[in-house]
């Protein structure tokens, strides 16, 4: 037998024997599935979710698909991602750059930052800004404004959101602006090597990225206003603000959590990197007569960032699969309680001090000598939304001092709900 042909037939064997296991172990499992009445596929990627998503980019409900779900749980991981690179970047270079600095205080200030931040395990100062510092912020009933427009309350950061007309208009003029910057930065260039002289750049670049939108409003019919967020009664102990855009509380808590500990990390990355560059380049850069911030900014970070950029792009992995931990934090916008037992009750009550809202099914109901109806009744006392099931069940729900826009005659909701059982025949 060839040589050859005796090294292949092993990995041959050994890929087929791979394939028949696991062509088994896949079969097996779709069997066990079908006999469970479970799909085996991605279909279930088109259906219903029938469940909410606290904050969203996109337009979502409980009516949309799976898929949907999927595609704003993938939209929000790239928020959270991108706004704590940013962050953990410039804090983590700010950082890296004042460990080497001749000055004690700074320096000693940055090792501390340093040492503190990175031995704390990253869910533990989650857990710190979530419930020791943003859980202690006031309702919004209570909130103070900051500079009239800004409320940061228990439920998030209301903030003032921006209403364009003609947005792409101005967002053509940025890109204008970019384009030209990049074309007179390439002209300085051939300039200052044909002839020896240096364009300001920087003020040019600097009058384009400001002078081309600003046309746009002038001109071009952009224009720019402010909705300012308004607080909304939901009943009569709950307060929400409506309009602006809203941060909860959980986003704020990740984003900032993430970006402090992987600053850490980012700013020992900086410092090797500064500190790889041998000394003789510093040196000889300041025998020319460049001072200490553009023997820094032109000689030494250039050469640093051959050895930043690989360590500093495994932090920034790190800081994208570490949002995941986002789920310890998560919490829904309502909490759906059903019924009258001690065990909903409990569970009321828990949500009540969480300040998360709650809809209670079948409330005003009345069961005569038991301690049900007291229980029912203080359910229904703790509930902002009201969902019974007739209209007598409405009123006494009604009279014991509810909103009647919040109460709804949605009926018998598992009478509903057996029609859309499937059932083994047998």
């Amino acid at each position: 037998m060839d040589l050859k042909l005796q090294k292949i037939i092993p990995q041959l064997i050994t890929v087929l024997v791979v394939v028949l296991v696991f062509g088994f172990f896949t079969y097996n499992a779709q069997i066990n599935m079908e006999n469970r009445g479970i799909d085996f596929g991605y279909g279930f990627l088109s259906q219903e979710s029938s469940f909410d998503v606290q904050f969203s980019l996109i337009e979502y409900d409980g009516s949309h698909s799976y898929f949907r779900a999927y595609l704003v749980g993938l939209l929000n991981t790239i928020l959270v991602s991108v706004i704590g690179i940013i962050i953990a970047t410039i804090l983590g270079v700010i950082v890296g750059v004042a460990r080497l600095s001749p000055n004690y205080l700074i320096n000693q200030f940055a090792a501390f930052y340093v040492e503190f931040f990175r031995n704390i395990p990253l869910l533990l100062q989650i857990f710190f800004w979530y419930f020791a510092a943003l859980r202690a912020l006031p309702l919004p009933q209570d909130a103070d404004a900051m500079l009239g427009v800004f409320f940061l309350t228990i439920k998030g950061l209301y903030v003032p959101a921006f209403v364009w007309g003609n947005l792409n208009v101005f967002l053509y003029s940025i890109i204008a602006a970019i384009i030209a910057i990049v074309v007179i930065r390439i002209h300085a260039r051939k300039v200052q090597e044909t002839q020896g002289k240096q364009l300001p750049v920087f003020w040019i670049s600097v009058g384009l990225i400001f002078i081309l939108p600003l046309l746009s409003f002038l001109i071009g019919g952009v224009s720019l206003s402010f909705e300012i967020p308004k607080l909304k009664q939901l009943a009569t102990t709950s307060f929400i603000y409506e309009g602006g855009l809203s941060l909860p509380p959980e986003l704020i808590a990740l984003t900032l959590s993430l970006a402090l500990y992987t600053a850490t990390f980012i700013a020992e990355c900086v410092r090797a990197g500064i500190q790889g560059v041998g000394k003789g380049q510093k040196e000889a850069a300041a025998s020319i007569g460049l001072n200490p911030n553009q023997v820094l900014k032109l000689v030494v970070m250039p050469q640093a960032l051959r050895i930043i950029i690989p360590p500093t792009t495994n932090q920034y992995l790190n800081l994208t699969k570490n949002s995941s931990l986002a789920a310890a934090i998560a919490y829904p916008d309502l909490v759906l309680v059903l019924g009258d037992r001690y065990e909903i009750f409990a569970a009321a009550i828990s949500a009540l001090v969480s300040c998360i809202p709650i809809a209670h099914i079948h409330g005003g109901e009345s069961t005569e000598g038991a301690i049900d109806e007291s229980i029912r009744h203080s359910i229904t006392k703790m509930s902002h939304l009201h969902f019974v099931a007739t209209n007598e069940y409405k009123n006494r729900v009604i009279q014991l001092g509810e909103m009647p826009k919040n109460v709804f005659n949605v009926e018998g909701l598992g009478i509903d709900n057996i029609k859309k059982l499937k059932l083994h025949k047998f």
